[in-house]
């Protein structure tokens, strides 16, 4: 048997071929991440021996720079690993102490097959990284409607802050259509009653009526808001209003795509209270393998939501904060399903009604909470069961 451990990198790779006791046979070298690269590979590689089930090649998951080179081995008939950094930390630890360089990590991966100490994964590597994709685009897509609606609102405390608290949101339905319509006081003011009426007894399902409609024009006419002389507010904030509808509209069209691409995975994620078919493939997508984490603390930390430990001299804080380690998009993922869970699960409510009473911050409570669900995600990815609350004295 013959292990191609590859360190991979953006524009090339660094590879190294070792037999079944260690030794090297094949040099360390470097291959560019195109087609001639990968002929350089196949060639060196013949070099040694031309029985194709001899060889097993193995590359960390490195973002996203490993998937090219893996679709084309798997392509073209090659055994093939993709590792896991947790699963190559021990073996780096072992083989590299201080020293780190593209040579020795190509050891350390090989070194990792050889040693048996990693778990072939079953996992479809490429549609949970096209998931992955999607989640991530996703939440990117969220964060730029959410610095959208806080520029809207900005510009709403300057021209007109009374608007604000006409509605339950300012980006609620009908706030959003009178906006589009008459997006500075002055507009509204002069709005024709009958039309602006039906403009939100239609936006509010018939919530809204005539005496809205009165209302506004009113604190429109009376507003302490700077006036709009030239029309940059209102140019500003349709613009806004235009973006993030569109926005919004993609977030849509990637919610359903994700959820179809979603039910293609055996996944029990969504049987736990606070996770949908969105956040459970936040959440499978980012930790791709449970077999690669020994424990749920061990997800936790992947997560960043293992807490930090703050000491000066003699002094440790005794508060807990997050890391914020790891993936940023997990540890989101869990946070938000964690919010859920305590107001709808028993256990979760439980548990969050145990911290209160002990004088604990709701965000502290929180940070808690995402502990007990990160054991819950763990122990059901792990044994591939579905959820069922456990309530006891010790919850």
């Amino acid at each position: 048997m013959f292990i191609v451990g590859i360190d991979i990198a953006k524009c090339s790779h660094m590879v190294r071929i070792i037999d079944a006791e260690g030794k090297t046979v094949c040099r360390p070298f470097s291959i560019r991440n195109n087609y001639s690269g990968y002929n350089t590979l196949l060639e060196r590689v013949g070099k040694v021996t031309n029985q194709k089930h001899e060889f097993i090649f193995a590359m960390e998951a490195t973002s996203h720079y490993w998937l090219a080179l893996y679709t084309r081995l798997r392509k073209d008939g090659w055994n093939t690993v993709v590792l896991n950094p947790i699963q190559t930390s021990a073996m780096r630890d072992i083989l590299m102490r201080d020293a780190k360089t593209d040579s020795i990590d190509t050891l350390v991966i090989a070194e990792t097959i050889r040693f048996g100490r990693y778990k072939p994964s079953s996992v479809p590597q490429e549609k949970l990284l096209a998931l992955r994709e999607l989640c991530r685009n996703r939440f990117y897509l969220i964060d730029m409607a959410s610095d959208l609606k806080r520029k809207i609102i900005s510009l709403l405390d300057q021209i007109f802050p009374e608007f604000e608290t006409q509605f339950d949101s300012v980006f609620c339905k009908s706030a959003l259509a009178v906006l589009k319509q008459y997006p500075v006081p002055e507009r509204l003011a002069r709005a024709q009653i009958g039309k602006l009426t039906e403009l939100l007894r239609s936006a509010s399902n018939g919530r809204f009526g005539e005496w809205k409609a009165q209302q506004l024009k009113e604190i429109s006419k009376n507003s302490f808001g700077i006036p709009d002389y030239t029309g940059v507010y209102s140019t500003l904030i349709l613009l806004y209003l235009e973006q993030l509808e569109s926005f919004l509209t993609k977030v849509s069209v990637l919610e359903k795509t994700i959820a179809e691409l979603f039910s293609q995975f055996d996944s029990t994620l969504t049987t736990i209270t606070g996770i949908g078919p969105v956040l459970g493939a936040v959440i499978l997508s980012e930790i791709r393998d449970i077999s690669c984490f020994a424990s749920a603390d061990k997800l936790a930390a992947y997560a960043g939501l293992n807490p930090s430990v703050k000491q000066s001299g003699k002094t440790v804080s005794c508060s807990i904060h997050m890391s914020k380690r790891g993936s940023p998009y997990l540890r989101r993922a869990i946070w938000m399903a964690s919010t859920i869970a305590v107001q709808h699960d028993p256990m979760f409510k439980a548990y969050y009604e145990k911290k209160a009473l002990e004088g604990l911050r709701y965000m502290t409570i929180i940070g808690h909470v995402t502990k007990k669900m990160t054991a819950v995600i763990f122990a059901i990815m792990r044994d591939s069961k579905i959820y069922q609350p456990i309530l006891s004295v010790t919850v």
